[in-house]
């Protein structure tokens, strides 16, 4: 077959060409420059991310006839050969099948000899975490002191297994998740050169589906196009995929944001119908509403989310159905609804009710409105009430010739005061002779009474928050104490 999948043909073949890796590039590149190689190297990082490219360029760097070069031209005898992977000197071992100590100890005997056409020997050893631990022993002391011009590079998804005694013997790179948006620019790349048509957000599809893996990412466009053709549609990405319809999110965050719950039985019942996982729909829900609030939110929000322009437009019109604090506020839930949702054997019932939830947070009322409304003054039309602890307003009626009584000018004893005296008794006299009489019950008007009652409230409160009561029922807390009436003290003192 003549056919060359897009993830071998178009491999880095330079250190400028790799994707994601700079710092890594840089080091490797410096390396080879100042003549500073050591003698094992260890890569280490997700699967398709550039171990093996780097360690393939790394040795086309040590070989090229223009070299040691940190830009191999990949015209050479030696580069080519690199690349068709046909040269002796360069070896490239599988560590899954060659685990035991025997496959070591030939390793060790072939790196004795140098290298037989070019300048040097490189032994690059793949998912070296599978090597036994006899093996790993027995490479020791040869990883440590190798032969002359001798190089060995190591790659593994999990750094964690290899021996600390392997590791400490190599300069360690880690190689990190390609950022979605290079991945969506080298995609866009590879399309242009394929003659392969895609919207920007089938990009950002192929990008979010491939995880940061360039190798995914390119073995997912390959299979779109075999699937597609030329033209590559949303639709038909979203059925290769498996992603979620993006038109059925909005539908739900429509429904969320217009308070309308009795949509969201009918729509939960379209997203089982056509195939999709609640769970995995609900971590693509978090996703969408954490889009709309980065538009609402930001000024250009073009610089975090792969949108094509109409795509931005339809997020700004749905983001400005709501506020921040709202998107905030939805956003928080359905994070914190996650684990129920995840651990509930009944995964509809749960996320059903958790929407309605949502679809309900619009009619909420903040707390500081409420405080607001309860402090505001009654409306001109109704009785104003009176605040707490005022004297009770006293009104005569029309048809009564009695004369209109003079206000007392002795200040009204406040909550405090008032359930002191209660309490001990002292003063009573001075109190009661201090306070007005008490007017017939005819001649209390509606708006005297709630003053009234209000008073009295507030002097109940008060006389509970009194220190002295407060320290008398700490004392009372699990034992019994008899308390003297003050009272009863004072008239036995009279009496002596």
């Amino acid at each position: 077959m003549s056919y060359q999948v897009f993830a071998r043909k178009y491999r880095p073949q330079t250190f400028e060409d790799m994707i994601g890796q700079k710092a890594i590039v840089r080091t490797l590149q410096n390396a080879v420059k100042t003549g500073r190689v050591a003698q094992a190297y260890l890569f280490s990082g997700m699967r398709g991310v550039g171990k093996t490219t780097a360690a393939r360029i790394l040795a086309k760097a040590l070989n090229c006839e223009k070299g040691p070069t940190p830009t191999p031209c990949g015209t050479c005898e030696f580069c080519r050969a690199i690349q068709e992977d046909r040269l002796v000197d360069v070896l490239e071992i599988d560590g899954a099948s060659n685990t035991g100590i025997d496959n070591i100890r030939d390793l060790r005997e072939l790196v004795q000899y140098k290298a037989m056409h070019s300048r040097n020997k490189v032994i690059i050893i793949d998912e070296v975490h599978q090597i036994s631990k006899a093996a790993f022993n027995a490479l020791l002391k040869t990883l440590e002191e190798p032969p002359a011009n001798t190089v060995f590079i190591f790659a593994t998804t999990e750094l964690q297994k290899v021996p600390a005694t392997i590791v400490s013997r190599c300069q360690v790179f880690e190689f990190k998740k390609v950022p979605l948006k290079e991945i969506a620019a080298h995609l866009a790349e590879i399309a242009s050169k394929e003659n392969l048509t895609l919207t920007p957000y089938g990009l950002d599809l192929l990008a979010g589906a491939s995880d940061g893996s360039i190798r995914d990412g390119l073995s997912l466009l390959d299979q779109a196009a075999a699937f597609c053709g030329s033209t590559i549609s949303d639709t038909d990405l979203n059925l290769i995929l498996g992603t979620i319809n993006r038109d059925l999110l909005f539908e739900f965050s429509s429904a969320v944001l217009a308070g309308a719950p009795d949509r969201i039985f009918s729509l939960t019942e379209k997203v089982i119908d056509s195939g999709y996982d609640l769970r995995t729909f609900h971590k693509r829900l978090v996703g969408h509403f954490r889009d709309l609030l980065i538009v609402r939110t930001m000024s250009k929000p073009a610089e975090l989310l792969h949108l094509a322009e109409s795509d931005l437009a339809a997020f700004r019109a749905e983001a400005g159905k709501a506020g921040e604090e709202d998107l905030l506020r939805i956003l928080q839930a359905l994070q914190d609804g996650e684990p129920a949702l995840k651990y509930s054997t009944q995964p509809q019932i749960a996320f059903e009710t958790l929407l309605v939830k949502l679809c309900h947070f619009p009619k909420l009322v903040e707390l500081k409105d409420i405080l607001a409304g309860m402090e505001a003054p009654a409306s001109k039309s109704g009785p104003a009430m009176a605040p707490a602890g005022a004297r009770p307003a006293v009104s005569t009626p029309a048809s009564s010739s009695a004369p209109a009584a003079r206000p007392s000018l002795t200040p009204a004893p406040t909550a405090s005061v008032a359930a002191r005296a209660a309490r001990s008794g002292i003063g009573r006299e001075e109190t009661k002779a201090a306070s007005p009489p008490p007017a017939p019950p005819a001649a209390l008007d509606l708006n005297a009474a709630r003053a009234a009652q209000q008073e009295r409230m507030a002097e109940r409160e008060a006389a509970l928050r009194d220190p002295r009561v407060l320290k008398i029922q700490e004392k009372l807390k699990g034992r019994a104490v008899s308390v003297e009436d003050p009272r009863s003290r004072r008239s036995g003192n009279e009496e002596k």
